[in-house]
């Protein structure tokens, strides 16, 4: 392991199988942090990908990954392909 990874923390790792949502990839990555989960997810659309970290940090993994999930489908709802510019 990396000297940054274990500063930072490696960064985030997929944790559960891509949800579709409109022909887009949804991959919960919710990071560990000392209060709980960062809400992550890496969203990805023909070869593209975005990656979403948000302040928020929740109790769970299970919770943050279903936070995650949300909050990318909000964003590809309000940006569609723009998320990628």
């Amino acid at each position: 392991m990396s000297l940054f990874s274990k500063l930072f923390g490696g960064g985030p790792t997929p944790s559960a199988e891509p949800e579709t949502y409109k022909d887009f990839a949804i991959t919960p990555t919710p990071q560990k942090e000392s209060g709980g989960w960062r809400l992550a997810a890496r969203i990805e659309k023909d070869g593209q990908a975005h990656l979403l970290i948000r302040s928020d940090v929740l109790n769970s993994k299970e919770q943050a990954e279903d936070a995650s999930v949300a909050k990318a489908k909000q964003i590809i709802d309000e940006q569609g392909m723009r998320l990628f510019e």
